[in-house]
């Protein structure tokens, strides 16, 4: 399979027999999302994002749009691509466990699904959830003080 990529997309041309002749091309918000997808799905993992971005995807997904790439950043290259994802770990989980959990999640589905290296991705731990104490926080925030 020959890749060839063009600023801010992956372009994938084919060549396998019987097919069609034509290119493939991946933009770059599209590889960003299939790396949260796989980030979200590793145990330990509360949220995508840092402080800021989890207010802006909080109120996102009350309206119903949520953003599947937030806490992602990726940089596609002619033949790899890098990942920072930034991340919030579960309570009492090992952090340095579920950020290399979250790492090969992301490279693996990077490989398998876009069909490119993975030249590395870099993890932020910017949080630790802690049920009930953390929740109990967000309770008392939304309750009005004056009657």
């Amino acid at each position: 399979m020959a890749q060839n990529t063009t600023t801010g997309t992956t372009q994938i041309a084919t060549s396998a027999p019987g097919a069609a002749a034509g290119k493939t091309t991946v933009v770059d918000p599209v590889v960003a999302k299939l790396a949260g997808i796989a980030a979200r799905e590793v145990p330990g993992v509360h949220a995508l994002g840092a402080g800021a971005a989890r207010l802006v995807g909080n109120i996102r997904e009350a309206i119903g749009n949520k953003d599947l790439s937030q806490g992602v950043k990726v940089e596609v290259g002619e033949t790899e691509v890098a990942a920072d994802v930034t991340i919030v770990v579960e309570y009492p989980e090992p952090l340095q466990e579920v950020a290399e959990a979250v790492r090969k999640s992301v490279a693996r589905t990077i490989t398998e699904l876009v069909g490119m290296k993975v030249a590395e991705v870099n993890v932020i731990v910017t949080d630790v959830h802690i049920p009930g104490v953390d929740d109990k926080d967000a309770d008392q925030v939304e309750e009005s003080r004056v009657l």
